[in-house]
């Protein structure tokens, strides 16, 4: 892949972009997407770096949730997890297609080998990674959090982070520690991550 931005490259607009500003590059036309563990901040992050870009943020869980017309909560009491991933895949599938947009996909997309085909192939995926305290201190509040709804929140992120981590790092080109600094910092740091990197298929 042309590791240079093509000069006849497009110049995508987006709700998000801030009037008068000028969005930032990348140099490759794939698009950006998010994973990672529920608080991890893909949706505060993802949505400040698609403005910085000029593109469309897309939120799988949003976009799911628009659809069916319910919460992912009433989702799992339903359904239960196997049938919301199922609707899940299906969106991730439509959503992956899209151009010139930042997607932040739910915490257990990754478990699903099909959605990580098609997120490995058809964007460039960063692995937003933060330790278990800040995740816990992130969402003990909650209470929108299905797989949270149990007598130990803390050991139940834990347990999830052990068995996704794996799955994040196989899909990730780039992983990037959220931390602690303000929102605007962080996508600062990562924005410069992502103009700096070489191209898909330079990571093994």
């Amino acid at each position: 892949m042309n590791q240079s931005q093509p000069s006849g490259a497009r110049k995508p607009q987006s709700d998000n972009a801030h009037e008068g500003n000028v969005p930032a590059r990348l140099p490759f036309q794939e698009p950006v997407f998010l994973v990672g563990m529920m608080g991890a901040g893909k949706t505060t992050i993802g949505r400040a770096l698609a403005r910085k870009l000029g593109w469309q943020f897309v939120d799988l869980d949003h976009e799911l949730e628009a659809r069916c017309g319910v919460r992912v909560a009433t989702i799992f009491d339903i359904e239960g997890e196997q049938g919301f991933r199922k609707r899940e895949r299906a969106v991730l599938d439509e959503c992956t297609r899209r151009k010139d947009i930042v997607l932040a996909t739910g915490g257990g997309a990754v478990l699903d080998p099909q959605n990580r085909r098609h997120l490995r192939s058809r964007g460039v995926v960063v692995y937003l990674r933060a330790t278990l305290d800040e995740l816990y201190r992130r969402v003990e509040r909650d209470r929108s959090r299905p797989l949270l709804q149990t007598d130990n929140p803390r050991q139940r992120l834990a347990d999830l982070i052990t068995a996704r981590e794996p799955l994040y790092n196989e899909v990730a080109h780039l992983t990037f520690d959220t931390g602690q600094l303000p929102v605007a910092q962080t996508t600062r740091i990562l924005l410069k991550q992502l103009q700096n990197f070489k191209g898909r298929e330079a990571t093994p």
